[in-house]
């Protein structure tokens, strides 16, 4: 019987890095802390300042921009630097493909689109009252510090406009804020500052992302190894370097394959990826199995590896929304359902009158490809032929031969949503609001959307339909320790490999092909051969067995 090369290899691989576990157990993944340290936001530590000692800080205040304005008395260039950053602007023009993206526009298949709907999506706006397009972006009055750096945890948004009686329960019983007592509490900012909008994504508890939950706001080091409260415990900005209030890292300029490193003392400080921190060999080369995971890093993304599961530390993520179910009442009022249990014991929605079905999931593999960076968006300005069974709201590029792509995981959402079938485009929709064309109160979804295409003059043909989206989320949060990494048996073989789906590349174990099977078989079978005659050689030849020889 002849075996694949293939499977033999796969079976060193496994074998070899079965013999060099115990070696692994010495790399730097952070040790577990007895004693919680500080939260780690950046490099800047300590501070100068102690801000309950500051009587701009007093108040009373009437109003958070109120707040601002104590702030800017002393951080004079704060706002300047602010108001460029896209916390702000929510703004971004692709400089590769010249698509205009940014929260203000685009289109994404959770809620749709905040553009319309900023009442309420402008909640996670860093600033104060975007409640439509007159919203004044040069007033740096309007930037809202406390959302960012306060540490009471008392501080909150509300939408900026009422919206429709449907919607003003979620609000119900909130307790006033201190604003004098946030205000003297400012430090740098936590988890649970960045936490608050980006781990409620999409309309809920890590509903979006599949990576970013309040899971992480007190997260255990099994977790998150950077985050963990009882490891290193960073902060968000720890990694997301901030220079003048512009965060490095970015939903729409993702390095895939970093090939610079940590660099010479002094730089690339801020910059958000693995590599800038544990360099280009991250597996200190003490052994064989380490020397070949160094390789892997040419091809292979850190979180392919190091992030197993989607959605893991008890919170679930949504994998699947139906909006053509939305709109549905009882005694013509809307309602909602419970229908899952999540690893933390909570219930999680799967029917809203406002939005539809919902499906979740958690603890489950990413989807693998390869990813150079660029993502291509379908944007309200984007056509398509409106008989398509399914469009990637934003589709990756990448491929083997380009070599700034690497083997990257993704979570996938997919989504029934409204469209133009008349001039095949996505559609903004009316969602938020206290006028009766806003679907938030009159489940009318073609009132919806004419009203939101119109607000803005953009073409409607007045024939609306559903279409499954897709959207890809690159993961890159949750790091898990070391072991429990992948390992080799979980790409390399044949039946159930990660990375199955992956094309472009001959993965030893998984791939069969007949001309390697035969060259790898003649080269093992050769050099079994060659190592057995050299011994016959030597064991009969007259001068062994005689002292004082050397070979």
């Amino acid at each position: 019987m002849r075996a694949s090369i293939g499977a033999i290899a796969g079976f060193l691989l496994i074998a070899l890095f079965s013999a060099s576990s115990g070696a692994r157990d010495t790399w730097p993944t952070p040790p577990a802390a007895d004693v919680q340290p500080p939260q780690v936001s950046g490099p800047l530590q300590g501070g100068t300042a102690d801000h309950t000692k500051f009587d701009q800080l007093r108040g009373p205040f009437s109003s958070g921009p109120e707040v601002t304005v104590a702030c800017l008395g002393c951080h004079t260039e704060a706002g300047d630097h602010f108001m460029r950053n896209i916390h702000w602007t929510w703004s971004y023009t692709n400089e590769e493909t010249g698509q205009q993206l940014g929260k203000r526009y685009l289109i994404n298949n959770f809620c749709t689109n905040s553009r319309g709907n900023e009442g309420m999506c402008a909640q996670c706006h860093a600033g104060y009252g975007w409640k439509d397009e007159s919203f004044d972006f040069t007033d740096e009055t309007n930037i809202d510090c406390l959302v960012c750096h306060e540490t009471t945890g008392t501080y909150y948004k509300t939408p900026n406009s009422d919206g429709n009686a449907a919607c003003s329960v979620m609000f119900e019983g909130k307790p006033p804020i201190d604003l004098a007592a946030v205000a003297r509490s400012v430090g740098l900012p936590q988890r649970a500052n960045c936490g608050a909008c980006h781990f409620n994504g999409g309309g809920g508890d890590n509903v979006k992302h599949g990576d970013l939950s309040t899971a992480l706001t007190n997260p255990p080091r099994t977790l998150d190894v950077h985050m963990g409260v009882d490891g290193l415990n960073f902060a968000c900005t720890a990694c997301h370097v901030t220079k003048r209030h512009v965060w490095a890292g970015s939903r729409y300029q993702v390095i895939a394959k970093d090939t610079e490193g940590t660099g010479k003392p002094g730089q690339r400080s801020d910059v958000a990826t693995c590599e800038s921190c544990h360099g280009l060999s991250p597996h200190p080369v003490d052994s064989l199995a380490a020397f070949k995971l160094n390789d892997h890093v040419q091809s292979i993304a850190c979180q392919t590896c190091h992030i197993p599961e989607i959605a893991r530390g008890g919170v679930a993520t949504a994998v699947s929304w139906d909006w053509r179910t939305a709109g549905k009442t009882r005694d013509g009022e809307g309602y909602h359902e419970e229908g899952y249990i999540q690893g933390n014991g909570d219930h999680r929605y799967t029917y809203k009158s406002i939005k539809g079905d919902f499906a979740f999931d958690e603890n489950f593999p990413p989807s693998y490809g390869w990813f150079d960076g660029q993502m291509l968006y379908t944007t309200i300005d984007t056509t398509f032929d409106p008989r398509a069974e399914s469009i990637e709201i934003n589709g990756f590029t990448g491929s083997r031969e380009d070599p700034k792509s690497r083997i990257w995981p993704f979570k996938r959402m997919l989504t029934w949503q409204p469209y133009d079938k008349g001039n095949g485009t996505l559609v903004y929709t009316h969602l938020w609001g206290e006028d009766d064309a806003a679907y938030w109160g009159n489940y009318d979804m073609g009132k919806s959307i004419a009203r939101g295409m119109a607000d803005f003059g953009l073409p409607y043909s007045g024939e609306f339909g559903f279409i499954q989206t897709i959207s890809w989320w690159p993961i890159t949060h949750m790091v898990a320790p070391k072991e429990q990494a992948l390992g080799c048996g979980d790409c390399h073989t044949p039946t159930g490999s990660r990375l199955a789906s992956v094309e472009g590349v001959y993965i030893p174990g998984r791939d069969r092909n007949r001309w390697l099977d035969i060259i790898g078989t003649l080269l093992v079978a050769g050099t079994l051969g060659g190592i057995l005659i050299h011994g016959l050689v030597r064991f009969f030849s007259p001068s062994h067995g005689s002292k004082g020889e050397h070979h």
